[in-house]
């Protein structure tokens, strides 16, 4: 931010020169712009590992909400303050989507107002240009269109709120002006970690307005945040590598290697930020490698351009302390230190959702005062301000329909990044979910051939290939997951299916032993015992079996089926009727479920009844040959 920024009154021609209407008005005018904007993903179903932050119904109770907090290990990431906005927001709308949509809109549009509040405290030019660009950029999409980014939407309120507050303490100095300042900053952590970077930001905010720092008045009250900063990041690093899994060799980097990687991730951020084309939720993996002239040039250039600003400081201290404000909100990200996406990729829009702010408030204020300078027309600057929302606003729209589901998401993936593995990996699966396993098998085919020894990929795959009826092919890539990861509970379920096709029906309950062992929270692999145990003649197990299944899993309609289904191998079909039924009020366009539905009424003499159910599986699959039969067997049955 230029020195010469803290001036009450902002040029007349400046494209932000018409801000005088209070903030509640541009929260109102902010929040319809990006429910227009995000319109399209508003609409949009649960992705990737929402269903991993959205709370499950095992802590949708008070216990569940005492387990957020002191139970680390109950919730993807140890983010209680998160899980708890989660908590109550499954109160509310439990699973539909639409709901967690509007939030994320809506705290990502108190972001972009507070941020407005926050510059013009400070007197920066174009304040209120600036949180509208922050609201409309699409390199925020990923972060406001994604159910689980509230961690970074949320975050930020507080973020800003304890930036603000801050401000105001050093107005007059008052203890419990630090008490709640202290609380808003504890707030952000506990959502999400990468907020540690505030104290920092705060004593660069206060060099860029005074040229200096005081020990007294500006380090002091800020050391036991960034002792609490420190704490959590170092909490954060800790979860990341051993519950999440950010460590291995995806993450075997040389100091070296990672400040080639800290120098081009730095570039590649603020080059999306300035020319936000081609954005994608998965980019390609580079390859780090000291021995190509042309990736040092990424750090050294930085380096260079930090050079630069330190000796301009001395004229105008904005450029430094919005490179400052920047890299060192992007630090966590860098490559440092192991976040468990670089997996995948080394970066993702979300990663500089934060830092954004800072460079998007110089950027503006540079581009305010430089039009200023010319000689145009007044009128001109809220014209072109208009202009460049206006286009922000319409590629935002365009990227925010790339989250409408699933499928459109990992499509849009693949045309801009082929290669991605992992967007192979989640469309397979989404396509095998969807049932669908003929299509969803080259996806996984590629995947596992641009990285072979990934377990999701090998479980995957056998899978499928389970489903193709294929499962001599599916039992090596299975045993290969189990080698790599022994304790994967989904893997030794899908081999425990691979057995019992094979003939072992022994070895293929040991293996839903075992996944059950691993996860006993792991309902498909329970009640794939239990109906192995029926088939086995161990009715009487089996049925304990799904007993516990539909405890865990009410709405679970295999485990009602196979429950039924237990209860007619032993012609008890009078107890076999309701849990058909329910499993068919669970899945009512199920065609196998509904001719089996009708097969148990026909055989208890209630021929109506059964007409209908066939009737309906024919509608949904009008080649169905069971219904086709049953239907047949009931006209025999009335002309005789």
């Amino acid at each position: 931010m230029p020195e010469t920024m803290p001036r009450p009154v902002q040029p007349p021609s400046s494209p932000a020169a018409s801000v005088g209407l209070p903030v509640a008005v541009w929260f109102g005018v902010i929040l319809l712009a990006v429910l227009v904007a995000y319109g399209p993903a508003l609409r949009g179903d649960f992705l990737w590992d929402d269903t991993g932050h959205v709370t499950h119904p095992e802590l949708s109770s008070l216990g569940g909400l005492f387990r957020i907090w002191f139970e680390p290990g109950a919730t993807q990431q140890y983010y209680p303050l998160l899980h708890s906005a989660f908590w109550l927001e499954y109160q509310i709308w439990g699973e539909a989507p639409a709901g967690y949509h509007l939030v994320n809109v809506l705290w990502h549009s108190l972001s972009a107002c507070l941020l407005i509040v926050l510059l013009r405290r400070v007197s920066v030019p174009g304040a209120t240009l600036a949180g509208l660009v922050f609201a409309l950029h699409p390199v925020c999409v990923e972060s406001v269109a994604w159910i689980s980014e509230q961690k970074n939407t949320l975050s930020t309120v507080f973020y800003l709120a304890a930036a603000l507050a801050w401000l105001r303490f050093e107005d007059d100095r008052k203890p419990a002006r630090y008490a709640v300042t202290t609380l808003w900053f504890s707030a952000a952590l506990l959502t999400k970690t990468v907020t540690a970077t505030l104290p920092a930001a705060l004593l660069v905010l206060a060099w860029w307005r005074r040229g200096r720092l005081s020990w007294r008045g500006d380090v002091l009250p800020l050391l036991p945040w960034l002792a609490l900063g420190v704490a959590a990041g170092l909490g954060t690093v800790w979860f990341e590598a051993n519950h999440i899994g950010a460590q291995g060799d995806d993450f075997a980097l040389s100091g070296v290697e990672r400040g080639l990687l800290a120098g081009r991730v730095v570039w590649f951020y603020l080059g999306k930020l300035v020319w936000p084309a081609g954005l994608a939720f998965f980019y390609p993996r580079w390859t780090i490698d000291t021995g190509a002239w042309w990736q040092w040039l990424f750090p050294l250039s930085a380096l260079g351009a930090l050079a630069a600003a330190v000796w301009w400081s001395r004229r105008d201290r904005g450029p430094l302390a919005a490179a400052l404000l920047y890299g060192g909100t992007l630090f966590p990200v860098l490559g440092f230190v192991n976040v468990y996406p670089f997996v995948f990729s080394f970066v993702a829009d979300h990663f500089q959702y934060l830092a954004s702010l800072g460079m998007i408030a110089f950027l503006t204020a540079v581009s305010v005062r430089g039009f200023a300078l010319l000689r145009v027309p007044s009128w001109s600057g809220p014209v072109v301000a208009v202009g460049l929302l206006l286009l922000l606003g319409g590629l935002t729209w365009r990227q925010s329909a790339h989250y409408r589901d699933v499928f459109a998401l990992y499509e849009a993936t693949l045309a801009r990044n082929p290669d991605s593995w992992v967007a192979h990996l989640n469309l397979g699966t989404a396509l095998d979910d969807a049932g669908r396993p003929e299509e969803a098998l080259p996806h996984l085919q590629r995947a596992l051939e641009l990285k072979p020894n990934f377990p999701e990929t090998l479980n995957s795959l056998g899978n499928v290939l389970n489903q193709l009826g294929r499962p001599a092919e599916a039992r090596p890539l299975l045993e290969k997951a189990l080698q790599l990861q022994p304790r994967f509970a989904t893997a030794h379920n899908a081999l425990g299916v691979t057995l019992m096709a094979l003939g072992q029906s022994d070895a293929g309950i040991a293996a839903f032993e075992q996944a059950l062992a691993n996860n006993p929270g792991l309902t498909p692999a329970r009640v794939n015992l239990g109906w192995a145990l029926a088939n086995n003649g161990r009715t009487d197990a089996a049925l304990e079996q799904f007993a516990i299944a539909r405890r865990q899993q009410p709405d679970f309609a295999d485990a009602e089926l196979k429950t039924g289904l237990t209860y007619v191998l032993t012609r008890r079909l009078a107890e076999a009727l309701p849990h058909v039924r329910r499993a068919v009020e669970l899945q009512p366009d199920n065609a196998d479920m509904r001719h089996i539905l009708g097969v148990i009424l026909l055989d208890l003499r209630r021929p109506a009844e059964a007409a209908e159910q066939f009737e309906t599986a024919l509608e949904l699959n009008p080649a169905h040959p069971g219904a086709r039969a049953g239907l047949e067997q009931l006209y025999r049955l009335q002309s005789r």
